[in-house]
C-alpha cells in the first residue's frame, strides 16, 4: 500500500469516529461455524460485516460488496470505508467474506457468496434494508464472484430479486476464453481454483448466462487496467448490449487498484453515480 494511500486511510479513520453508521461485525450467514469446500474439510465458516444508516425513518437499498485479491487473497476488512461511506449515503452496506483458494474453488467461493445473498434477503429488514432493492457490487475477483453467483442458475438466485450488478474493473467474466489460451497452473493456485477443466471454465464465465433476465449492469473500466480484464470486460460488454443497449459502463484513467482504493474518500463521484443508478433501477 502506498504512503499516499496510507495517509488517506489515517485521514478517513479520523473523521470516520463521528461517522452516521453502525457497524455489525463478523455476522455468521451460513449457520455453522465450519464449512466444507471441495478442497478441505472444516475451514472456517465465512462472515459478513453489516452497515448501517444511523437513526433510519424507512427501510433503505441494499448494496452487497464482495472483495477482490485474484480469489487467493484479500480481506473484507480492508474495505470497511466502502461500507462506511455508503452507509453514511443511507444505503444499507454488507460485505461478505468467503474462503481464499486453495482452500477453496471459484464454485465454492460463488456458491458462498450467493448463500450470502439469500441471508441477506431474509435477514437485512433486521438492520432496516429493503429486501426488493438488492445491489451486488465487487472489485476485481469480487466482481467475477457477484455476477456469477446472481447470473449462472445452478446458485438458486432468482434475478428478479436483483436490482442491479455493479461491475468495477471486474475481472474473470470470460474465463473459458483466457484460460484456453492461457491454462491453470500452480501459480497463483490457479489449476486449485479453476481445476483444468473446460467445462468448469464454462460455468465460471457469467459472459455464458447472459440473457433478458439478467439483472441491470452499471459497470466501470479502467483504461490503465490489466489487458486480460479490459479484453474480457469487451468481450462482455458486447454480449450485453445485445440485451441491455441502454447499459452503462465508464471508463476511467486509471490502474487496476486505483479503481477500488478511489472510494477511499466519500466524496469520490463514484458514489453520486452509483446513487444514481439505484434510484433509476429500483424494482
Amino acid at each position: 500500500m502506498s504512503n499516499q494511500v496510507k495517509i488517506i486511510l489515517f485521514i478517513v479513520t479520523l473523521v470516520s469516529i463521528s461517522c452516521s453508521s453502525v457497524k455489525y461485525k463478523n455476522v455468521n450467514y451460513t449457520g455453522d461455524r465450519f464449512v466444507s469446500t471441495s478442497v478441505k474439510e472444516d475451514i472456517e465458516a465465512p462472515i459478513l460485516n453489516i452497515f448501517k444508516p444511523k437513526n433510519l425513518s424507512e427501510k433503505v437499498p441494499i448494496l452487497i460488496f464482495v472483495h477482490g485479491g485474484n480469489w487467493n487473497k484479500g480481506s473484507k476488512e480492508i474495505y470497511w470505508w466502502f461500507g462506511r461511506n455508503f452507509a453514511r449515503k443511507n444505503i444499507l452496506t454488507i460485505l461478505p467474506g468467503y474462503t481464499l483458494s486453495p482452500n477453496a474453488t471459484y464454485d465454492d467461493q460463488a456458491s458462498q457468496i450467493a448463500t450470502a445473498i439469500k441471508w441477506i434477503q431474509n435477514n437485512a429488514h433486521l438492520y432496516g434494508g429493503d429486501v426488493s432493492k438488492v445491489y451486488v457490487t465487487g472489485h476485481s475477483a469480487g466482481g467475477h464472484l457477484v455476477a456469477l453467483a446472481v447470473m449462472n442458475p445452478k446458485y438458486n438466485i432468482k434475478q428478479d430479486e436483483i436490482s442491479g450488478i455493479i461491475l468495477n474493473d471486474a475481472a474473470g467474466l470470460d474465463m473459458a476464453h483466457y484460460l484456453k489460451s492461457n491454462p491453470p497452473t500452480k501459480n497463483n493456485n490457479y489449476v486449485t481454483t479453476w481445476t483444468k477443466n473446460p467445462k468448469h471454465w464454462k460455468d465460471a464465465s457469467p459472459i455464458n448466462f447472459i440473457n433478458k433476465t439478467t439483472p441491470p449492469i452499471l459497470s466501470y473500466l479502467g483504461k490503465k487496467t490489466y489487458p486480460s480484464i479490459k479484453e474480457a470486460n469487451n468481450r462482455f460488454r458486447e454480449a450485453l448490449v445485445k440485451f441491455q443497449p441502454e447499459a452503462k459502463r465508464i471508463t476511467l484513467d486509471k490502474k487496476h487498484v486505483p479503481m477500488m482504493t478511489q472510494y477511499i474518500l466519500g466524496s469520490n463521484k463514484r458514489y453520486d453515480e452509483i446513487l444514481d443508478f439505484i434510484e433509476a433501477t429500483k424494482n
